[in-house]
């Protein structure tokens, strides 16, 4: 059971950020790029939409489940490693598919990198944990995961979406990643057998006093609550994770056919809620924690429900590509507030690590899943479905946040407050 704590956390610096947020961005890459990873399949297998799509998602899923299996070791000493380790085969699986275009390169690339990827957003979630301040350090992986996709989304269609440019680029951010593990926070270490790790870990300072703060420990029935809020916020993540993503995949569709969208009125649309991300992850860096979780966390589920369920009744473009702004503005809001919370739960990433690779579980299957609803449902039923998801959702995802806020706050008034004198 882990006893981690405020005291255990470091202050977010410059070198410590870059390596995790930079980290994030490589295992997260494949995500934002699988349009043009689609494209580019077609262009070196000569494969169609269909084949093509599997294959990114057979890559996705490969992330997911990496992340997933390994994220426990990420919440321990083996958290750089296995970042090294995942950033090398994303090197090594996506330069390959760039360089190569053979069809079993290319397919096994994918899928190694993917894997590789696996690894990176478990470190990286794990290590969001290490941080004081959870939702302002949420709040800067976001707007730093927001802006620099922005740019390679703008910038690669530019230079070109064949292979060696798509699957380059994921090989490039991984050897970025790569390059910047060395300063991947550590998970923290505890006890008195710790030695000279704690040095690492933990910055201690002996005041001129002679006393030291003392980490406090967490009861046993303590531990209980949060391992129990711990699943059920992985549990609540993927269930809203896949509501949220499948509006977002048949948002093209229901727009379309709908509301009489064009594909200008659509592209407008995506970055119109890009720029929303963008703006979402600057308010939670400066808000920070001064509103708590829980009550950010609730009005935002329930807020996002209502403006799917009213996406579903948007008749004309204009008001199709402003709700849709709104609503994905407040997704990626309430999509770090999520990550806040399995942060503070933990400072060992013990719950964010799995958090971001849960997150992938959901959104690889999105398209099937949405488009099953639709089919059975209707563009009306399925936005309403989907905003009722989101109410229910709520209710569990409120009671795990106001946990990991009330933790936080007794771990900081227990560090400030603790002491152990120190032998002469």
């Amino acid at each position: 059971m882990s006893n981690s704590d405020l005291a255990s956390r470091v202050p977010l610096r410059l070198p410590s950020a870059s390596a995790t947020f930079a980290i994030a961005i490589a295992g997260y890459l494949g995500v934002n790029l699988s349009p043009y990873m689609i494209g580019a399949l077609q262009s070196a297998l000569g494969a169609d939409v269909l084949t093509a799509s599997w294959i990114v998602t057979g890559a996705l899923l490969a992330t997911a489940i990496v992340g997933l299996a390994i994220a426990p070791l990420c919440a321990g000493p083996r958290r750089r490693l296995l970042a090294r380790a995942g950033l090398a085969l994303g090197v090594v699986g996506f330069g390959a598919a760039a360089l190569l275009p053979l069809p079993g390169v290319v397919v096994g690339g994918l899928l190694l990198g993917g894997a590789g990827a696996g690894g990176a957003v478990a470190a990286a979630g794990a290590a969001l944990a290490a941080f004081r301040n959870p939702d302002r350090v949420a709040g800067f992986n976001g707007l730093a995961n927001r802006g620099i996709i922005t740019v390679v989304l703008a910038v690669l269609p530019v230079i070109g979406l064949a292979p060696l440019e798509v699957f380059g680029a994921l090989a490039l951010f991984s050897l970025i990643g790569l390059l910047l593990s060395a300063w991947l926070p550590a998970a923290p270490v505890h006890g008195p057998q710790a030695g000279a790790a704690v040095a690492e870990a933990v910055p201690v300072e002996i005041p001129p006093t002679g006393h030291v703060r003392q980490i406090p420990v967490r009861s046993a029935a303590t531990t209980r609550a949060v391992t129990i809020a711990g699943f059920t916020l992985l549990v609540t993540f993927a269930l809203w994770a896949a509501s949220e993503d499948s509006l977002w995949a048949m948002a093209g569709v229901m727009g379309t056919e709908q509301a009489g969208l064009t594909p200008e009125g659509l592209g407008i649309a995506l970055s119109g809620a890009t720029a929303g991300g963008l703006l979402g992850s600057l308010v939670l860096t400066i808000v920070g924690e001064r509103l708590g979780r829980a009550a950010p966390l609730g009005i935002l589920l329930v807020a996002g429900g209502a403006l799917k369920i009213v996406e579903g009744f948007a008749a004309d473009p204009t008001t199709f590509i402003v709700i849709f702004v709104a609503w994905n503005t407040i997704y990626a809001l309430a999509f770090m507030y999520f990550v806040s919370t399995s942060a503070a739960l933990d400072a060992d990433g013990r719950w964010s690590g799995p958090l971001l690779a849960v997150y992938l579980v959901g959104s690889s299957l999105t398209p099937v899943i949405g488009a099953a609803l639709v089919e059975v449902l209707g563009f009306q039923g399925f936005a309403i479905a989907l905003g009722v998801a989101s109410f229910v959702l709520a209710v569990p995802t409120v009671a795990v946040a106001r946990l990991s806020t009330r933790l936080q706050r007794e771990e900081r008034a227990a560090t400030s407050t603790t002491t152990e004198e120190v032998p002469a």
